[in-house]
């Protein structure tokens, strides 16, 4: 074929997505210079053809063909991805693996070369072959966690165990590979394929104990893993840390076994205000040594007196929460108060009050800070925004031990008689003053911490009576028995499986909604006997009903929601996100001319009107003329029809709304932010009614309803602001939230009415007794009665797992997987678009 002949074809096929569909039109014509200027006419011709009949097979996987191709010309001195892609042709539905291949052919070939690119293809099409979704988890897996440094022969070697499982047990590759990768790259190949013939063996007795031993989700996966992981065995070494504690303090405090996994980032301790949580294995004998001193320390020097606890938030200008007896507190309130800067504040408030223990253990443990500063410079600083952060710490320890100049706002907290309210006070001016530090993430933030030390108050604590004396309990036994308690208080009813408590596992501010993506599930009971008694609970606001499955009845005013306005308001901050996600509002507002009636439909046969109507106009005079006596039904008047739809959207504003984004590139809030904005700027273009929420809660009788902007009210600069300032919060007691937000619709007249509910987890919440079910049953139930008082409620989640509850709770067809959090600004309008127009 001559270079003429193809450009002739090249503009036909252009001619036709013309015809068709502006996206693929425009976006092939962009990218079709940069093909046809690298590998000639020819091969401009073949791509296009192949953009086309993907396009044609599915929009989305079209899309991603044509999006991501320069990145693969780039990288690539060959087309061979071009017939590569045109393998996923062979499936309807392959768009998902589909859109993952592309985004890294490029980026594999040029680490892998040619040879090592296709075996990684031809890997994944074989499991797209045996089964689609594995398929796609395989091409959704960063090829570079899959090779584990050693090319394609490491991506090999970690699939041949799938394989196995797959031919005997059916496994599919999303269960096995997550969990695969991190034991390959802990215990090596040979102890991968022990692992996984144990889970074999599992998967025969079990399939659900099975799936869950290779997710990594069970006791026994998990407990199989630390025993091949190296380091010091705090277990095996419990009493003599008991020991130690007892003759540097007087007591031991008991031990408790946290919820550390390997590979889940640094072995950390911390402490409820009772108990030292220890990881099973640390790194290093003398880590551990330090980890313990350092948190009995704490416990010791007064960081949770509840004295000390309520001078603080007394100093923070904020109401704590209830402190009853036995009743455990949080301190996210402190750290939320600083919105996208939390991580920040929080590792300087650690490193003050830090430095104030650690300066005091020095005074009774001979020899500490030099002990701690030998492990730090052993172990070198950590990379990116968490090495400033840790030079701090590192910095402040030198000065206290007077081998370098220490800080004048630290030495404060050298003093006798420093507090945990003298350590927030310098925090905070560190926070003002030191405004070139740079912004952390969680990862960052752990990582900045010096050897035995880890964020302070990172789950709820019972705060301590000043000089109270613990109860006598033996440590060693406590952290012997502790994993096997809580792993049998954990189990679900449903299936088995355990799942963690985030204020017991996880930081504050990344924590909501069991089972999600980004948060985890909160799983620790609250009624419990003895010292750790049932809340009691505050009738505030408007109490709701609340289903109990269990009694098969509901529980009268059980579930207290208080209106709350939403602080923070930015709108400039909103002016930036506009402006950032104009493309894609332009893209809306194309699509709303769609929806919105373009000329008045015209009623005819009128006695009056604009305009005549003429066919109506020759009816009568025939009939005049005939010797009839018509009546003068001659005039037409147009009228502008309009669909009847108001829509309420309703957000989860849990706490796991602050996690990072998969892709690495912001937060989840800031998808959710730019989402709900460009929803109200498409909703008010279109015109239909509609009003905006959120809601969070902690215990039944604390459910917090965040009215954003009601029907009726003006999209204005403070609405667009109150939006761009959401943050995370707390939990999500879903069932209340929905019953309160369904009131709203009494004053509406609208012949269709949507609830609209964006969440990223399962419903949940502290004082949930530990039993998943149980608000998902409730919530189940106020979506009956939503649609009984003719809402029709409707799911857009976050959660990879969503499939797994949702069409318990809303039904099937009423509820929608968003597989990719960075696609939510665009697809959660486009999604109301569709509900709208069914």
């Amino acid at each position: 074929m001559t270079e003429n002949e193809a450009l002739l074809e090249i503009e036909e096929i252009r001619q036709h997505l013309e015809g068709v569909s502006f996206v693929a039109h425009r976006d092939s014509t962009q990218v079709l210079p940069t093909v046809q200027e690298r590998f000639g006419a020819e091969a401009a011709l073949h791509w296009l053809e192949h953009a086309r009949d993907l396009f044609f097979h599915d929009r989305e996987a079209g899309k991603a063909f044509i999006r991501n191709t320069e990145q693969a010309v780039a990288a690539c001195d060959c087309l061979d991805w071009v017939e590569q892609a045109a393998e996923f042709l062979r499936w309807r539905g392959s768009y998902k693996a589909l859109e993952a291949f592309m985004p890294q052919v490029g980026e594999v070939y040029a680490e892998l070369g040619p040879e090592g690119e296709r075996t990684w293809f031809e890997l994944g099409i074989r499991w797209l072959e045996r089964h689609l979704d594995s398929g796609t988890s395989y091409f959704r897996t960063p090829w570079r966690d899959l090779a584990g440094g050693k090319g394609a022969a490491g991506m090999e070697e970690l699939l041949a165990p799938a394989e196995k499982l797959f031919q005997e047990r059916r496994v599919a590759l999303g269960s096995y590979v997550t969990g695969a990768m991190r034991v390959r790259d802990l215990v090596g190949p040979e102890g991968l394929d022990q692992w996984a013939r144990r889970g074999a063996d599992i998967l025969q007795a079990s399939r659900q104990r099975g799936e869950a031993y290779f997710r990594l989700e069970s006791a026994e996966s998990v407990g199989l893993l630390l025993e091949a992981v190296p380091g010091y065995r705090v277990r095996e070494h419990a009493r003599l840390l008991q020991m130690l504690q007892a003759a540097w303090f007087g007591r031991a405090h008991p031990f408790a076994e946290s919820e550390w996994i390997p590979g889940e980032g640094r072995p950390l301790a911390d402490t409820d205000g009772e108990a030292i949580y220890l990881p099973a294995v640390f790194p290093s004998r003398e880590e551990a040594l330090l980890a313990v001193f350092h948190v009995a320390g704490h416990l010791e020097q007064g960081t949770y007196d509840r004295e000390a606890i309520e001078a603080l938030f007394a100093e923070a200008g904020m109401a704590h929460p209830p402190l009853e007896d036995g009743q455990r507190i949080t301190w996210r309130p402190l750290y939320a108060a600083y919105g996208d800067e939390l991580f920040r504040f929080q590792l300087l408030f650690d490193l003050c009050e830090d430095l104030r223990v650690d300066a005091a253990l020095d005074g009774i443990i001979p020899g500490h800070l030099h002990r701690l500063l030998r492990l730090a410079e052993a172990g070198g600083e950590p990379e990116g925004n968490a090495a400033p952060y840790w030079r701090l710490a590192r910095d402040s320890v030198r000065g206290a031990l007077g081998e370098a100049e220490l800080d004048a706002r630290l030495q404060p907290l050298l003093e006798p008689g420093a507090t945990l309210v003298d350590a927030f006070r310098i925090a905070n001016r560190l926070y003002e003053e030191e405004g070139d530090l740079p912004t952390p993430d969680m990862a960052d933030r752990d990582r900045a911490y010096l050897p035995g030390r880890g964020p302070n108050a990172s789950r709820p604590v019972y705060p301590r009576s000043y000089g109270g004396e613990d109860e006598e309990a033996s440590g060693a036994d406590d952290l012997e028995e502790s994993r096997g308690e809580e792993a049998a208080s954990q189990e679900e009813q449903e299936g088995g499986e355990t799942q963690e408590d985030p204020d017991w596992s996880m930081p504050p501010e990344e924590t909501g909604g069991s089972g999600g993506r980004i948060g985890a599930g909160i799983n620790t009971a609250t009624a419990v006997s003895g010292k750790r008694r049932q809340r009691r609970a505050d009738q505030v606001g408007v109490g709701y009903p609340e289903w109990d499955y269990r009694d098969r009845d509901y529980k009268p005013d059980w579930a207290w929601i208080q209106e709350k306005p939403l602080d923070g308001a930015d709108p400039s901050a909103a002016a930036e996100m506009l402006a950032a996600q104009g493309d894609t509002l332009t893209r809306l507002k194309r699509a709303l001319q769609m929806q919105k009636p373009q000329r008045p439909a015209p009623l005819r046969r009128q006695l009056d009107g604009e305009e005549l109507d003429v066919e109506a106009a020759m009816d009568f005079v025939t009939e005049k003329r005939a010797g009839n006596a018509p009546e003068p039904y001659v005039y037409q008047h147009r009228a502008r029809v309009e669909r009847d739809t108001a829509v309420l959207l309703l957000a989860d504003l849990s706490t796991s709304i602050m996690a990072p984004c998969e892709s690495g590139e912001g937060r989840v809030v800031d998808r959710l932010r730019a989402g709900m904005l460009l929803f109200a700027e498409a909703l008010d273009t279109l015109g239909d009614p509609y009003a905006l929420a959120g809601f969070a809660s902690k215990y039944r009788d604390s459910v917090s309803y965040y009215p954003i902007k009601e029907f009726g009210q003006a999209l204005d600069a403070q609405v667009r602001g109150t939006i761009a300032g959401i943050n995370g919060r707390l939990a999500t007691r879903m069932g209340a939230a929905i019953r309160h937000a369904s009131g709203r619709f009494a004053g509406v007249s609208a012949e269709r009415r949507l609830l609209l509910i964006l969440s990223d987890g399962r419903p949940a919440d502290y004082d949930d007794g530990g039993d998943p079910r149980y608000l998902h049953e409730d919530t189940r139930m106020a979506v009956k009665e939503a649609v009984d008082r003719g809402i029709h409620p409707f799911c857009l989640t976050l959660d990879p797992s969503g499939s797994d509850y949702l069409p318990a709770i809303f039904g099937p067809g009423h509820y929608l997987v968003l597989d990719r959090v960075d696609e939510l600004p665009q697809r959660l309008p486009e999604v109301y678009l569709r509900l709208r127009a069914g």
